[in-house]
């Protein structure tokens, strides 16, 4: 358990490893350290004993390289400001150097010994940084979020069969004929580097996360709803007997591994909080920009949203100056003013300033905080780090860039052509010098040319 400065319960944990009902040796390794916060989970791979080693080098080092690096944990906790600012991209970079560091350390002593020449593992972590979870992932190892009663699986498979399925190249009964669920395409140990995969997640009073290996969840595939029940037994030793047990009922054909961690107590729910976390999701989800992504995406997406207050008449955005945030309106209303003048209200759920995720340009118009606000910031430095990194991801992004560029374009034409129209109507007005409403208006008749009379031509 881990306690703050008040001596209340931050989080509860539980943990249990199983060697299964047909393996001999148990590959799997965890870890817990409730002065961190830290919570690990492998599953070794490579035969004759090489996978214990590896998931256990592996542990070992993601622990140290944490543990070495608890200073910039607790700065970031404190809030630290100017030079010593620690922001989340910063402690999601640390954690990555640490899987990282580890795979190295897998791979050098799997060159030491030919038997164990291609070793392995998995890696599932989950760091609690008081209301936030930092998630890295490598493998199909798992976690799960408990809240409000559902369940949802946070991190994806690294694995052939998922990685068929996300492509939808082939029907799902293809994939599941071709592609064997346990080979993974991303692993710790293998290569001297990996990538691995990370997430912030904001975390609620209640909240549960279950770390697992394939050994429990493969037995799940198909039954959510009895994993969920399992995972939401109130106490958490209880809770992690139960998982391990039902693995091996149902066949027990490889390691089991679940740890459980709970933040606060799983009964004291912060109902208040939860619905404003599920608001913040909503909002994203409904914005065309966001809109085609699953929820793992949008979770990655809400790792490098930020929320801000701003008091009534607060400046968001200044006209001419070069910005590099998209603001979305959680709470409140927002002014936005050209030249001046105000030509638009935004309301929640409304958003301002996407292009400046894409390039620097001057802002075209002022945007004011119409009383007391809250918007989510997207930055355009945290939006190309996305880019970078999830290439799927990217695409959809990009594409949905494309729409919403798309229907601007269309916006603009139609306004274009309606000032023209209004322009041509107006000139001819002038040239011409008529009113359409003046029913007195005359029709002007030339009279006749003058008479051409020969007898006249002397005159």
């Amino acid at each position: 358990m881990v306690r703050d400065a008040m001596s209340e319960p931050v989080a509860q944990f539980a943990a249990l490893t199983d060697v299964g009902r047909q393996r001999d040796h148990n590959e799997d390794n965890y870890l817990v350290d409730p002065k961190l916060s830290l919570y690990v989970v492998c599953d070794g791979m490579g035969g004759h004993a090489a996978g214990e080693v590896a998931s256990a080098i592996a542990v070992r080092t993601l622990h140290e390289e944490v543990k070495r690096e608890h200073d910039l944990v607790q700065d970031y906790l404190d809030g630290k400001t100017g030079a010593d600012r620690v922001s989340k991209r910063d402690l999601i970079h640390m954690l990555e150097f640490a899987v990282n560091r580890a795979s190295s350390k897998v791979h050098a002593e799997a060159l030491k010994d030919p038997k164990k020449r291609g070793m392995g593992t998995t890696m599932v972590s989950v760091l609690l940084a008081e209301k936030e979870a930092f998630i890295t992932y490598v493998g199909d190892s798992r976690v799960y979020l408990l809240r409000n009663d559902m369940l949802e699986q946070l991190t994806e498979d690294h694995n052939v069969y998922n990685e068929l399925i996300k492509r939808k190249k082939i029907p799902r009964e293809k994939v599941e004929k071709l592609a064997p669920k346990n080979a993974v395409t991303r692993a710790v140990g293998v290569y001297e580097h990996c990538e691995p995969d990370t997430l912030v997640v904001d975390v609620v009073a209640g909240d549960r996360f279950l770390l697992c290996t394939d050994g429990l969840s493969g037995y799940f595939e198909e039954d959510l709803a009895g994993l969920g029940q399992l995972v939401a037994t109130p106490n958490a030793e209880t809770a992690v007997k139960s998982l391990v047990a039902e693995a091996n009922a149902r066949g027990g054909g490889d390691n089991i591994t679940a740890v459980v961690v709970t933040v606060g107590n799983i009964g004291a729910r912060d109902d208040s909080r939860a619905a404003r976390l599920q608001r913040k999701r909503d909002v994203l989800a409904r914005m065309p920009l966001f809109r085609p992504l699953n929820d793992r995406e949008l979770l990655r997406v809400l790792a490098v949203t930020d929320v801000l207050p701003y008091a009534d008449a607060g400046k968001v955005i200044q006209e001419g100056d070069r910005g590099e945030e998209l603001f979305i309106v959680l709470n409140g209303k927002l002014k936005v003013l050209a030249g001046g003048t105000q030509v638009a209200t935004l309301n929640p759920g409304d958003h301002v300033g996407e292009m400046a995720l894409i390039r620097a340009q001057p802002r075209s118009a002022t945007v004011v905080s119409d009383g007391p606000s809250e918007l989510m910031v997207i930055r355009r430095t945290d939006f190309f780090e996305i880019l970078r990194k999830e290439h799927q991801l990217a695409v959809k992004l990009l594409w949905q860039f494309l729409g919403v560029l798309g229907d601007r374009l269309a916006q603009t034409n139609r306004e274009l052509n309606s000032a023209r129209e209004e322009m041509a109507e107006d000139i001819t007005a002038e040239i011409f010098d008529y009113d359409e409403d003046d029913e007195n208006r005359k029709t002007l008749v030339l009279p006749p040319p003058p008479s051409l009379d020969p007898a006249n031509e002397h005159e």
